[in-house]
Order: C-alpha cells, then sequence, then structure tokens
C-alpha cells in the first residue's frame, strides 16, 4: 500500500481508512453489498454499509479479515449486544464463530454482554432483509434554563457548579481518590456531598447533570474506572444505580442525565463553537472519544476509540488488556509515544511509570529535539489517517484533540501533520473537517456547565 504522507518511525503502518477506500474501488465491477448491523438498548441500531468481494471467489479470507475490524470498529464506535450481518452467509458464519466464549473475539463479547445485561448474539440475515437504523433522538444538552447542578467525576479530584440560566454562580474541586477505595460508600457520599454544597448556593434544584469516565445505559453506571476496587458483588447492589439514588436525595423528581466525560468534553467544545458534528478526542492515559451529531445532541453511543481499529497491519502492537491489534490506545495515548520511542533512538528507564516515561518526551519536545519532533510527526500522521477512518461512521465538521500528549508543541506538530494528511490524501474530507485544540483553561470551566445543561426539564 502506498501511501501519500508516510509514518516517518512507522513504515509498516496500514490505515484502515485506506483499505475502506481500496476495498470500494476493487469490488465495483464484481462486488456484493454487505450491511453491519450493531443493536443496543432499547432495540436502537446503527448499520454500516460496505461492499466486499462476491461469495465464492476466492476472496473469502480477504473477506472476513475486512469485515471482521469493520464490525469491531462499528461495535466499539455505537456499542451493543447483537451484530447482524446481512449479505453474505460465508462472512457471517466467521464473524459468528469470532465472537463467542474463548474464541478470537472473547473480550469484546463478554465486555459488551456485561455493558447491555444480555447475551451477546450474531445475527445473519440476507440483504433484502438488512437492518435499517432506528437511533433515538431525545436532546440531550445545550438545556441552560433553571437551576443545575453539573457534577464532573475525575479519577483524582471530583468538580461540580452551580449552574442558574446558563451561568455558573459557584463551582468548586475536591481533590478524592475513588480508584483506591472498595467501600463504595466511599464515592457516594463523595458525590453528595459535592452536590448537596453546589444545591445550597442556589434557590432550588431543577436538574442535575453528571460528567463521568465510564460507560452508561439509560442513567446506569455500568463499567467506570472510578470503582476500579470494588467488587462485582457490591458494584451490581451499590454502583449501578449510585447517581439516580444522589439524585432522589437532593429532590424528588429531579431530572438526571448522565453521560461519558468524553461526550460531555464534545458537547461542551460544540457549545463553545456554536456548531454541530463535533467529535472530540482526548490522548491520555488511553484514548477517549465522545462527539455532538448533526441535531447538537450526544448520541448515546460508546465511542469507545481506545478499542476501534486504526491499523490493519497484522504486526501492529497488541493492546494487552483486549489483546486484540492495532487498536487506538497504541497509537492515541501514553503507550502511543512510548511505542515510538525505540525506532526515534529515545531510550528510557524501563522502571518508569508509562506518565514519567511520556515527561520525558515531552521535555525533549520543548528542548526542540528532533527524535522527539519525528515521534509527534508520526503520531500526527496516525491521527490524520484515523479521523478519515472515524469519517466512515460519524458525520464529522470539527476535531477537538485534548490529553496530556497533546500539551505543548508536540500537540501543534501532531495536528499540523493530521492536516496534511487529510489534505493530500483525503481532500474531499479536508475542506469539510476543521481541526482544533481547546484553551485548556476554558474546557476546565466549560465542561461543568456542559454537564449542567445535559437534562431536559420536565
Amino acid at each position: 500500500m502506498k501511501l501519500k504522507v508516510q509514518a516517518v518511525l512507522d513504515p509498516l503502518f496500514t490505515p484502515l481508512s485506506v483499505v475502506c477506500r481500496e476495498m470500494r474501488e476493487k469490488t465495483k465491477d464484481n462486488g456484493q453489498d454487505l450491511v453491519i448491523g450493531c443493536q443496543r438498548n432499547k432495540g436502537y441500531t446503527t448499520i454500516y454499509k460496505t461492499r466486499i468481494f462476491a461469495d465464492g471467489t476466492g476472496h473469502d479470507d480477504e473477506n472476513f479479515r475486512f469485515v471482521e475490524r469493520m464490525v469491531k470498529a462499528l461495535l466499539w464506535v455505537v456499542g451493543g449486544y447483537k451484530i447482524i450481518i446481512a449479505g453474505s452467509t460465508i462472512v457471517g458464519e466467521k464473524i459468528k464463530a469470532a465472537y463467542q466464549d474463548k474464541a478470537l473475539r472473547n473480550f469484546d463479547f463478554h465486555f459488551m454482554s456485561r455493558v447491555y445485561e444480555k447475551p451477546f448474539e450474531v445475527e445473519l440475515r440476507s440483504i433484502e432483509n438488512a437492518p435499517v437504523t432506528y437511533e433515538a433522538a431525545s436532546p440531550v444538552g445545550r438545556h441552560l434554563d433553571g437551576c443545575r447542578i453539573g457534577f464532573d467525576a475525575g479519577g483524582s479530584d471530583r468538580k461540580v457548579s452551580a449552574v442558574i440560566d446558563g451561568e455558573a454562580v459557584y463551582s468548586e474541586e475536591v481533590i478524592w481518590h475513588p480508584k483506591l477505595n472498595s467501600d463504595p460508600s466511599y464515592q457516594y457520599q463523595g458525590i453528595l456531598e459535592s452536590m448537596k454544597t453546589a444545591a445550597s448556593h442556589m434557590p432550588r434544584v431543577d436538574g442535575i447533570g453528571v460528567s463521568s469516565a465510564g460507560v452508561y445505559v439509560d442513567n446506569r453506571i455500568m463499567i467506570a474506572s472510578l470503582f476500579l476496587k470494588v467488587s462485582d458483588e457490591d458494584f451490581d447492589k451499590y454502583v449501578k444505580n449510585m447517581y439516580i439514588d444522589v439524585a432522589k436525595e437532593i429532590g424528588e423528581n429531579i431530572p438526571i442525565e448522565v453521560a461519558n466525560d468524553g461526550d460531555v468534553t464534545a458537547l461542551a467544545g460544540a457549545m463553545e463553537l456554536n456548531d454541530v458534528n463535533v467529535l472530540g478526542v482526548a490522548m491520555g492515559t488511553s484514548e477517549a472519544g465522545g462527539y455532538v451529531d448533526e441535531q447538537g445532541n450526544i448520541t448515546g453511543w460508546l465511542n469507545e476509540l481506545a478499542f476501534v481499529p486504526v491499523d490493519y497491519s497484522k504486526d501492529a502492537m497488541v493492546d494487552e488488556w483486549s489483546g486484540d491489534y492495532g487498536c487506538g490506545v497504541k497509537y492515541f495515548s501514553q503507550d502511543g509515544v512510548i511505542k515510538l520511542c525505540p525506532a526515534a533512538g529515545i531510550e528510557l528507564d524501563e522502571s518508569a511509570s508509562p506518565a514519567e516515561k511520556l515527561k520525558v518526551v515531552q521535555r525533549l519536545m520543548a528542548e526542540g529535539d528532533e527524535r522527539a519532533v519525528k515521534i509527534y510527526d508520526t503520531i500526527g500522521v496516525y491521527f490524520g489517517y484515523a479521523i478519515a477512518f472515524y469519517a466512515e461512521f460519524y458525520k464529522i465538521k470539527h476535531v477537538l484533540i485534548m490529553g496530556r500528549v497533546t500539551s505543548g508543541e508536540g500537540g501543534v506538530i501532531l495536528l499540523k501533520k493530521a492536516q496534511e494528511v487529510l489534505d493530500t490524501e483525503f481532500p474531499e474530507l479536508a475542506s469539510q473537517v476543521k481541526l482544533h485544540i481547546p484553551d485548556e483553561s476554558s474546557r476546565r470551566v466549560g465542561q461543568s456547565v456542559a454537564a449542567a445543561s445535559l437534562p431536559k426539564l420536565n
């Protein structure tokens, strides 16, 4: 595969965005349509249409490898407990075999079953009976009327704001250690205390919005790192409904809306830009994502970009947690920086933590070290091609990047290189998409106001 912009430290990088384009090109005359559907809570279904080689023409393995990557990507973009494959029984059977206990996609199979509290399944259909999109259109966010609490649950501090008609009248940050506590009453009391403090600065509470890392379905906590040490039994008993239970203590029938912090960051950016179709990508310990659609709403999709594949190369780095190759977590996080150090000729202390290793590279970057420049240059190439791949699933007008990997001059280089990829390889996309690094101080304030704007008042 010949790329117009090379990843200088990773010559084997094979972007999935280009693989998609080539598959469409190669199957123009002898292909068949394929529809992948992904079904989640309340029967919401998102589809992805593509084209593969006709069944039985000697391309069955190539078809499966391509479709397997696209299924994986769609699953982690939108979330779901059921995959529907319409248009190829051969590919469908192979996908079904992959998504089983102890099979190729064992991690994804069990993760999604837990999130949606349903057994994971793969359903095969004819192309005539292909699934259609069925999405929720309930407006979430941008509601600024009334007296609201905006709560942002971070791993090291919790932030809360009292917001009256869109203006934060009180804000505070409190240091806490939720990831170290196995007793869920620690987190419960911390959340309750913050919300009561905010409530005391307003005449009443009309609504509560929560921004928190993790996966949320119908305001219930399905998976969240804040409860890392809590046992599964206590999680089911005390954690799943925690935000709903806290809201009841603040007052009767107060509407509450809980959203992933990536979505709320994208919402804060969309409110600042006063626009829609915003994709937010945070590059820190991992890769986090959030999205605001063309109606200006957050969608209820998972947006777990860390597990979305971006590199088709079989030699791509494997993520230790999911056991899969070429996924975003190894490209757009501190791990992505660290993995490129040997190729750049930077030696790191193996006993140092990932955060300390990142700081070494950032210090070299601040000193203008060419080796560090090459690392950010390479990540920028990765990101430009990844944006084009994300555009297979999202309508994008703006991309916001944030997180500690993007701080300083490195983030500027990264963004410039990503823009170069779009300009030269995907000019039709470059004319539609703008790339931004938001200002850190405005983002911190904006996050809690955006969180407060989540619920629609009764």
